[in-house]
């Protein structure tokens, strides 16, 4: 009885969720590299020689983000195959009725999986698959998400070098093959945070360009040298680009309306108001409303329909969203970081050329020297399930729509072995 009850329960969950399958190994790992704020140009600086390598024999694209433009956002999308208004993490700074606020440097609520439970990240679908799966930082993977973290992975420390990431990557990789992880994640952040602080275009960027694409080179030779390289699949992309934004192109939203009146979700690129009791937010609205020379604002039933954004109860109730160079914050935010604001800011239309993000993929399943057409990040997620070969989740992007991209024995065949 007992060993009827184990087939019909390992039946059972090729249909269902709620168990583990018994553990197999994909026949070409996957592992999915994230260069936060790698604008899609970036490449064309000459200063990434590794990154250009795997772009010439592989497969290079514009990849557009999801709106918001910002970095848990995307990720999570990215993981997801859901826009941010589908997956819940609407911004990288946010409000929810029951859970309290949001950011990124609160790491009670960053490890809450309840903030991630709106959408099933890739890690958890190969791990009910039976695949073993691994996260050199990403966000949503510190949260216990639908009760599964991903079988590796590591709590954000910023202090960690790019060198160190990619050796623990590489650690995970040398595990036996019952252990070894079939789904990988890395993250870089040093392009991200010299964009920030300094702007795009200045050269503490090379500079983290530079040393980001040595991290890059250090991973392409300890593949090499396990005999990997040419027999797993690679993607390097990033969540968003980066724009610009001068010291004085600041709006200050103390001056348009009266912030006692209203609860400030968040201010920067993206600004959210929802209504205090007791005040005429409709004429609040109203007044933003109205045209300004630097900012769009909406009602949240109003946002263009094209950003996909404004029905999930996390979004504020008004919007006002920057125009690309930008910024919205106070005179006081201003006053108080002298010497700290950001020169350079993402989180704009997602339409904008300077949003636009990385997209590189090299490996048997991918074809040689190709420059593929711009696509939204949506559709990365169903394009690794494929590869890994589990069911994905619904979602939405088209798998279809970036199918070109793999050889022709790559769009037939799932990327999974049998259990060994």
């Amino acid at each position: 009885m007992k060993i009827l009850f184990r087939l019909l329960c390992c039946l059972a969950l090729a249909f269902s969720a709620g168990c583990a399958t018994a553990p197999r190994t994909a026949a070409r790992p996957l592992l999915l590299v994230s260069i936060d704020g790698y604008r899609a140009d970036y490449l064309e600086r000459g200063l990434s020689p590794t990154l250009a390598a795997l772009a010439r024999s592989g497969v290079r694209a514009a990849m557009q983000p999801s709106f918001p433009s910002l970095t848990f956002p995307n990720h999570y999308t990215l993981v997801t195959g859901l826009r941010p208004d589908h997956h819940g993490i609407v911004n990288n700074t946010m409000y929810d009725a029951q859970l309290g606020k949001f950011s990124l440097g609160n790491r009670k609520a960053v490890s809450d999986g309840r903030w991630w439970a709106q959408g099933t990240p890739l890690w958890e679908t190969a791990d009910r698959q039976g695949l073993r799966t691994a996260t050199m930082f990403w966000p949503g993977s510190e949260a216990d998400i639908h009760g599964r973290h991903p079988d590796y992975w590591k709590p954000y420390d910023g202090t960690v070098t790019p060198d160190q990431r990619v050796d623990q990557v590489l650690a995970w990789l040398d595990l036996p093959p019952d252990r070894r992880p079939a789904f990988l994640t890395l993250y870089f952040d040093a392009v991200d945070h010299a964009g920030h602080s300094y702007g795009p275009d200045a050269p503490q960027v090379d500079a983290a360009l530079r040393e980001t694409d040595l991290a890059l080179a250090r991973l392409v030779q300890g593949l090499e040298a396990r005999g990997l390289f040419d027999h797993m699949n690679l993607i390097v992309l990033a969540d968003h680009g980066m724009a610009a934004v001068p010291l004085e192109h600041s709006v200050l939203i103390e001056r348009q309306i009266d912030l006692d009146q209203v609860q400030v979700v968040s201010l920067g690129v993206l600004a959210g108001f929802n209504p205090r009791p007791d005040h005429d937010f409709a004429a609040i609205e109203a007044k933003l409303e109205r045209p300004h020379p630097h900012m769009h604002c909406w009602d949240r039933t109003r946002v263009p329909a094209r950003l996909a954004y404004g029905r999930n109860p996390r979004v504020p109730q008004l919007l006002c969203l920057a125009d690309v160079g930008w910024r919205i914050t106070t005179a006081d935010y201003l006053a108080s970081h002298q010497g700290h604001v950001s020169l350079g800011e993402h989180g704009y239309d997602n339409a904008s050329p300077l949003m636009q993000a990385l997209f590189v993929a090299h490996g048997p399943a991918f074809r040689s020297g190709v420059t593929a057409a711009s696509f939204p990040n949506v559709d990365v997620y169903p394009l690794m399930t494929h590869l890994l070969g589990v069911p994905a989740q619904p979602g939405d992007g088209d798998y279809h729509a970036v199918e070109d991209m793999l050889v022709p024995a790559a769009r037939r065949d799932a990327g999974t072995a049998g259990a060994q």
